[in-house]
């Protein structure tokens, strides 16, 4: 059975997208603030991802799609092919990039994604702490499929639990009055983090099943659109974690997903190629382009010291023109290759 949701991979695709981009202009430009549209992408893009992760293994793994018992070991095998080959390669590039000698123990929690569990804020490329945080819900997702098939009662209690979790850390360890970059340690902790992946398979396990109509799905991402965008909120990124405002961002999120997740619509071919790749490739959209910045960044001063101009809007749409095309080819000959070899290795286990 074809388990794969295309409006999903849009999703994932522009969140991939609204990353780079934020990215890229803070590095240009600076930092951005909680009343500005991109700075409400740059912290809620990576939360995006989260719930689709947790969504989207919910839709492919429940029995009912399936038609297979879950297997750990075949699910292990996959996320290892995957997630590991790509991180590698990253963190390898990021560190010659650095020209710093590393921390030995540092590497060795980055390649075996260790750092995740025990040092989650250590990691060698931007962005690379959120997979660290995948790597923990993966470890946890079998817990939480088999409590949400076979013991209700307990689903809802962990839930809850980390409900409870992420609201201690938006009203407790997180400190409204003290910027974001302050307390990194504390936000990029898995825990802070868990709830938006086990909310993406509560939105499978409640709503798999049930039928929406496209007007009610497009309703609800405008809806979620426009509470993320004109919610009023101002200063540091981190009045965007902290209080009820987190909990309002993360009702956005979730309507977006859930709008999402239901829509059913079919898009003209070239659109929809355009938009299936740039969901496909989004790991490595997401994970290149902090080293194309990095190479960029060298390029251009170096040609600027030799009086070359380059006009701003340029210093934007090459290193994102470079990005798109280095994922298409490193998603097409590095990561399907071994996205192939993780299903060799997992016969009759669902994509």
């Amino acid at each position: 059975m074809n388990t794969r949701l295309f409006t999903l991979d849009y999703l994932r695709g522009f969140a991939a997208f609204g990353i780079m981009v934020y990215h890229f202009l803070f590095w240009l430009n600076g930092a951005f603030t909680s009343d500005q549209f991109m700075g409400r992408v740059g912290v809620y893009g990576v939360a995006i991802f989260y719930v689709l992760s947790g969504l989207t293994l919910y839709h492919v793994y429940e029995p009912s799609e399936s038609g297979k018992l879950f297997s750990v070991f075949s699910f292990a095998k996959k996320r290892i092919y995957r997630i590991f080959p790509l991180l590698w390669l990253v963190t390898l590039c990021a560190i010659i990039l650095s020209r710093k000698v590393p921390n030995l123990v540092d590497v060795l929690l980055n390649i075996t994604g260790l750092f995740g569990f025990v040092k989650w804020d250590v990691y060698f490329s931007t962005g690379v702490w959120s997979i660290g945080n995948e790597l923990v819900f993966y470890s946890v997702f079998p817990i939480l499929l088999a409590a949400s098939l076979r013991m209700r009662g307990v689903f809802y209690f962990l839930l809850m639990a980390l409900a409870i979790l992420y609201s201690y850390f938006a009203f407790g360890v997180i400190d409204s009055s003290r910027p974001l970059s302050e307390q990194w340690h504390e936000y990029v902790n898995p825990l802070n983090q868990i709830f938006l992946f086990a909310a993406g398979i509560a939105i499978g396990h409640f709503t798999k099943k049930q039928r929406i109509s496209n007007s009610w799905s497009a309703i609800m991402i405008v809806v979620g659109l426009l509470l993320f965008t004109l919610y009023p909120a101002d200063g540091n990124t981190v009045q965007l974690i902290t209080g009820v405002n987190r909990w309002v961002f993360t009702l956005a999120c979730l309507l977006v997903c859930f709008g999402t997740y239901k829509l059913n619509v079919r898009t003209p071919q070239l659109i929809h190629r355009a938009l299936s790749f740039l969901g496909e490739a989004s790991y490595s959209v997401y994970l290149l382009h902090p080293l194309v910045f990095t190479v960029w960044a060298f390029l251009f001063h170096w040609g600027e010291g030799k009086g070359v101009v380059i006009p701003w809007p340029l210093l934007l749409v090459i290193p994102i023109g470079i990005t798109l095309v280095l994922s298409y080819f490193v998603y097409e000959y590095f990561e399907k290759y071994f996205m192939r070899k993780g299903r060799h290795s997992s016969p009759g286990s669902p994509s």
